[in-house]
């Protein structure tokens, strides 16, 4: 099963130290004859790599922490406030969180264009973090009714306001739940690809999954699959050792809620 869904990637890696002559062969080389690393120096010379890397990075983590935010204070709100329709509330939420891309697309494009936001890192960033909100704020909810009542109520008689609560004793003791929504939410902004090919029309403003849709090779029916390939794996296997060396904070936070006791 491990190999079954390492494959893939392990045939991009392979991909991505074959020489371009030798990706075309016929047959197939599955063992590449010979190392070359030449693809991963043509995708940082003859593109503006490290701007889409960067580019990516300043939109997802600005959403993850902006998500965060906002997603604290709504799950802390229903978590542990008398609201009236609270049931109605959360399932307008995750009603929210169906809506496809697609459907929404156009309108949000208009908005982006007549706020002089297109090419703006914030036209990713604010869609991004609306999207991401749902599952942010189930996710902090359930986690936070785990939380004992009575720590809350030691620190108001300790002169504690709500605010203070949420980000001096709540947040800290919610740390895995915080973990998984952070990097989830980074994934998917990392990961994005309609709404960052639809709003950022110039080359150094797009992002990642944008940048490598747009290698091209010498002649219009040429792909450059080693360039290609080289660029996934640089930009995936920072993505796969983040998650590996918080799985446990992951599993914890996505499986907040599921047994009472």
């Amino acid at each position: 099963m491990i190999l079954y869904c390492i494959a893939p990637f392990f045939w991009q890696f392979l991909t991505s130290i074959k020489d371009s002559k030798e990706v075309f062969a016929i047959p197939t080389t599955y063992i590449p004859r010979e190392i070359s690393l030449k693809s991963y120096y043509n995708i940082f010379t003859l593109r503006p790599f490290v701007r889409y890397i960067i580019n990516s990075t300043i939109v997802a983590s600005g959403t993850t922490i902006l998500a965060l935010i906002v997603g604290s204070l709504a799950g802390y709100a229903l978590a542990r406030l008398q609201l009236k329709a609270k049931g109605m509330i959360q399932k307008s939420i995750l009603i929210v969180a169906l809506f496809p891309q697609i459907v929404i697309i156009i309108p949000l494009y208009e908005m982006v264009r007549v706020l002089g936001l297109t090419n703006n890192p914030l036209a990713l960033i604010i869609p991004y973090t609306a999207l991401n909100l749902p599952f942010v704020v189930w996710v902090l909810t359930s986690f936070f009714k785990q939380i004992p009542q009575d720590i809350e109520d030691a620190a108001k008689v300790d002169g504690f306001t709500r605010i203070g609560i949420l980000y001096k004793i709540i947040l800290p003791l919610s740390a895995p739940a915080l973990a998984t929504t952070a990097i989830l939410v980074f994934i998917f902004s990392w990961n994005e690809f309609l709404f960052a090919l639809t709003f950022m029309t110039n080359d150094l403003a797009r992002t990642v999954p944008v940048g490598i849709a747009m290698i091209s090779g010498a002649a219009s029916y040429m792909v450059p699959w080693d360039q290609i390939s080289a660029a996934i794996v640089i930009t995936t296997l920072p993505l796969v050792i983040v998650v590996l060396f918080f799985q446990k904070r992951i599993v914890q936070g996505l499986t907040a809620g599921a047994v009472k006791g």
